[in-house]
């Protein structure tokens, strides 16, 4: 078709995220048609990246600073934790603007069947974190799957000893969802979080 090094570009496209062979062939022909314009500042954006961008040594976010540009805030509230699965997780979270306290990346979720254990997440730093004090909530914004819930019962046990409040965040009906659309867990989830 193109040569090994087309087809490698097109393999490892094809291995992104959304991204399959025809996805990934398209992508790499609109590049090859532009290498000046597309293709080569892509290459120094994700070299730059490879280089710059790191874990944050306190909530655990992928930024080029460390502590992150939400840790380094000092307009954040401290005292709020919300809790999350993974970093895609906080990005979707700070789009919409809704939180304004720091963050805690678990990186993952407990699963017996996947292998995943306390040991293999970030917990211990969260719970350092709360012990150090001026944490009043660590909000829970944790998957709604069986996972999720196991996750945040375990972390709930983890730190209730320390006098915080755990919350989670509520489950139901999304805004714009029809009733005869949704699954029963969904639907049961709704009525018991309804509120006046």
């Amino acid at each position: 078709m193109g040569g090994p090094e087309v087809e490698r570009l097109i393999g490892l496209l094809a291995k992104l995220p959304g991204m399959g062979p025809r996805s990934a062939r398209r992508a790499a022909l609109k590049l090859l048609q532009q290498p000046e314009g597309r293709m080569l500042p892509l290459a120094t954006a994700l070299a730059d990246a490879a280089r710059a961008v790191k874990a944050c040594g306190i909530c655990g976010n992928l930024d080029s600073q460390d502590p992150c540009t939400v840790c380094s805030d000092p307009h954040r509230d401290r005292s709020v934790i919300c809790v999350v699965e993974g970093v895609g997780d906080l990005w979707a979270l700070e789009r919409a603007s809704v939180h304004r306290g720091v963050y805690h990346v678990l990186g993952g979720t407990l699963s017996a069947l996947s292998g995943v254990g306390p040991e293999d997440l970030n917990v211990t730093s969260l719970l350092a974190r709360v012990q150090a004090g001026g944490v009043t909530e660590v909000i829970l914004a944790l998957g709604a799957t069986v996972d999720g819930a196991t996750t945040a019962h375990w972390l709930t046990d983890r730190l209730r000893p320390s006098g915080v409040a755990v919350t989670r965040v509520a489950q139901g009906v999304p805004i714009g969802g029809a009733l005869d659309v949704l699954d029963d867990g969904t639907l049961a989830a709704a009525l018991r979080a309804r509120r006046a």
